[in-house]
């Protein structure tokens, strides 16, 4: 690919102000996000949170009643899917039952009356990137859920579009290969250099391939940024639980930090409300058996569950969940401290809400 043609097709996308309503529901309530050009930017909400209708309307699949899309700067709000520089990978796959692997890849290209020696070396091209060369004659009944998925990645990539859109595309695979598959989709658009919008509610998923993410809710975006952005700093308590977990503890703002049911906490900067949530992550609080200097909690380990690589320890009073990790056994009953130092604890805005 000449440095030309690489410039010209490696484009971003913006949605301004999309809207969309199906009877009294509100799907889409004034969606405005900006993807960069080869970025990897993910959609995460919850089901009915309106992720897919957004990739649906990008994609043509769906009118919006208000808004524009615009990829490279131009609109294609009102362009059919057919003619958009976007290409869908969706939850199904929706390979061709009857095609050979081969066929499925070049079903886009025969359909745009490619030359035949052109949709040779496309399809070549792609099936090599992703290791597909052995599987080439066979048919789709005869793969494993990844390799269908590598199928259905070459034949929306084998059209060259400036934006891939994909669609919870790893939701059918088990726990180990949807890990897998995340990771080579990851090093995949790096390599490419390819813009791709995933839709997921996974939130491991979200953190582990994109550049940046959007956070939505209700029709709404609630907050953009990357993975470590919106982790570290959850706009709201929707966004701290939602992507991963999340001590949320009732404050009241008083001189230098704020009154709790687990006593006084000093806080780096003053809260914007009287009333309102602080937020701790699991792994943040440290636990030990000397009394901090500051923010220090006595505490009583409530209950323990073991998941391989750490514990997660309730403790009493508050109910407050704490990350260790699995060589640092703690056993229940046991009274300890906990330090939620002032720079670990988030100060939460949830007026917007």
């Amino acid at each position: 690919m000449n440095q030309n043609h690489q410039t010209q097709t490696n484009q971003g996308l913006t949605a301004k102000h999309v809207c969309k309503a199906f009877g009294k529901v509100k799907a889409l309530d004034d969606v405005t996000l900006d993807v960069k050009p080869g970025e990897f930017f993910t959609l995460l909400g919850p089901s009915g949170c309106g992720k897919t209708t957004l990739l649906r309307i990008i994609a043509g699949l769906e009118l919006a009643d208000a808004g524009q899309i615009l990829t490279g700067g131009k609109d294609i709000t009102g362009l059919p899917a057919i003619k958009r520089p976007v290409n869908t990978v969706f939850q199904s796959y929706a390979l061709f039952p009857h095609l050979t692997i081969y066929e499925n890849v070049a079903f886009g290209l025969r359909s745009r009356k490619f030359p035949e020696a052109e949709i040779k070396k496309r399809v070549g091209r792609r099936i090599e990137m992703l290791d597909l060369q052995e599987m080439a004659d066979r048919h789709p009944h005869q793969l494993s859920g990844g390799q269908k998925q590598r199928v259905a990645l070459a034949r929306a990539l084998v059209n060259e579009p400036d934006v891939l859109l994909l669609d919870e595309p790893m939701s059918a695979l088990d726990a180990r290969l949807r890990a897998q598959v995340q990771e080579d989709l990851r090093r995949l658009q790096r390599k490419l250099g390819r813009t791709f919008i995933l839709v997921t509610h996974d939130q491991a998923e979200a953190l582990v391939c994109s550049d940046r993410l959007a956070v939505m809710r209700s029709g709404r975006v609630i907050q953009i940024g990357t993975p470590e952005q919106v982790y570290d700093n959850p706009r709201d308590s929707f966004v701290a639980k939602f992507l991963g977990a999340a001590n949320l503890i009732p404050s009241k703002r008083v001189p230098g930090g704020v009154e709790t049911e687990l006593g006084f906490l000093a806080l780096d900067k003053e809260p914007p409300w009287e009333e309102g949530t602080v937020a701790i992550r699991p792994e943040w609080i440290r636990i030990g058996d000397e009394k901090p200097e500051r923010n220090g909690i006595r505490a009583r380990v409530s209950e323990i569950v073991y998941r391989g690589t750490n514990f997660d320890l309730w403790l009493e009073p508050g109910h407050l969940r704490v990350r260790t990790s699995s060589y640092k056994r703690v056993e229940a009953g046991r009274e300890v401290w906990l330090e939620l130092a002032p720079q670990e604890l988030v100060i939460l805005e949830d007026d917007h809400v």
